[in-house]
């Protein structure tokens, strides 16, 4: 039994913004812009209603670039802006969430198995410009793991995206065709409990020079690392690495607080017994 932290949500590098946290605990959750537009979400940028801001999505942002990666697209701005689709994973409705990315995030999140645990985070900034940190803002227990790779037969990929018809991956695939043809996919499906913190989220990054490093940077804080047992992801938070940790997922469920009702204790990083670790 583990657990796997993903980073996920808008940021910088593909919203040109942050999502808000308020001084009352509240935040928002902003998926990332879609990369194509050849996809079935209906969900966009103007769409996208913030849950405590009278605002949108777009409305955090001026333009965007949506294939920073490829550079094929021009920038988008106004109409064209509000209408372009968001990459809506993790779904936190549909307790769906799909991986390409490498740097151990295929390999962790494939290895979860049913009663686990993955968990989100995403970069927070609080009105006013200050220092924006990296939040854990929910989670959800796994309920099935399934994995496309290049090899794939293409039935095969076919029964797999007809089994997770919610999914961001699925929703922007064609004739059985992965958008990212060329990568493996990890698409897990989630059980309650799970779901979106109503608010406090737990702060999980700490912003400072290292001895060694040029300029300041996102890092793990210690006592995130030491209570929730990270074994797997490294210290440098900058690039949002996938995290795993020793916890059980009950373990982890129990320390984090309940989803709904959350108070600024259950937005603190809460103590866990040696004993309650898995191996």
């Amino acid at each position: 039994m583990t657990v796997v932290l993903a980073g996920v949500g808008a940021d910088s590098t593909n919203l040109g913004a942050l999502a808000p946290r308020f001084e009352d605990g509240r935040f928002e959750y902003v998926p990332i812009p879609e990369k194509t537009d050849e996809t079935t979400e209906t969900e966009t940028l103007g769409s996208w209603e913030l849950r405590y801001d009278d605002r949108v999505a777009a409305d955090l942002t001026t333009s965007i670039d949506p294939q920073p990666v490829r550079g094929k697209a021009d920038t988008l701005t106004g109409e064209a802006l509000e209408s372009w689709p968001l990459h809506y994973d993790p779904n936190f409705e549909a307790l769906t969430y799909g991986e390409h990315r490498t740097s151990g995030y295929v390999s962790r999140l494939r290895a979860l198995e049913a009663g686990d645990v993955v968990g989100f985070y995403t970069g927070l900034r609080r009105p006013g410009g200050e220092r924006a940190h990296r939040y854990l803002v929910g989670y959800f227990t796994v309920e099935t793991v399934d994995v496309i790779t290049p090899e794939t037969p293409r039935a095969e990929r076919e029964r797999i995206f007809a089994a997770h018809p919610d999914n961001a991956h699925t929703k922007r695939a064609r004739d059985g065709e992965p958008y990212l043809a060329e990568k493996s996919i990890v698409i897990v499906d989630g059980r309650e409990p799970g779901g979106l913190f109503d608010r406090y989220p737990i702060r999980m990054s700490e912003y400072y020079i290292k001895p060694g490093n040029e300029r300041a940077q996102y890092y793990l804080r210690e006592e995130v690392a030491d209570v929730w047992d990270v074994r797997a992801g490294g210290k440098n938070m900058m690039y949002k690495p996938a995290y795993r940790c020793g916890l059980s997922g009950e373990t982890f469920r129990t320390a984090v607080g309940p989803l709904e009702g959350r108070t600024a204790d259950d937005g603190c990083v809460q103590s866990v017994s040696c004993s309650d670790r898995s191996n």
